[in-house]
């Protein structure tokens, strides 16, 4: 994988979802493209020392919302229809990180915060796909 090294678990309570929002977060952001290969679950499991079945849930849940294709002899790839979020948006996501972590900010309060407002953007405005801006 060439987007760079897998993080540690953050999440002990549920590492095979920790391992596939990391997966997840790497593909929506672009940083692995389409087509690019995964790590084999060995490797992966190896690389964070879990259960290679622990592991292989969070491929099955990336192959599940259609981020990866599983061959057997071409292994995990990211899929061709993978949705990535357009350059300016991860763009802004890194400002947003890079502002909150030089005041100090606890990511988990950020997101938890990005939740927040995201819930209440949805719930006062028709989503996207109606052809109407959830902003406004």
């Amino acid at each position: 994988m060439s987007a760079g090294p897998i993080l540690p678990l953050t999440d002990e309570s549920s590492p095979a979802l920790d391992i596939y929002r990391q997966f997840r977060g790497l593909i929506v952001s672009g940083q692995l493209g389409a087509g690019e290969r995964l790590p084999t679950v060995r490797q992966t499991a190896s690389d964070l020392g879990v259960a290679p079945g622990t592991a292989a849930r969070a491929y099955k849940l990336l192959e599940r919302d259609g981020l990866v294709v599983t061959r057997t002899a071409a292994g995990t790839r990211v899929a061709e229809s993978a949705a990535v979020l357009p350059g300016s948006v991860v763009t802004r996501i890194r400002d947003l990180v890079t502002e909150a972590g030089s005041v100090g900010a606890d990511a988990e309060d950020v997101i938890d915060v990005l939740r927040v407002i995201w819930q209440a953007a949805s719930a006062a405005s028709p989503r996207p796909e109606d052809g109407r801006s959830v902003t406004g």
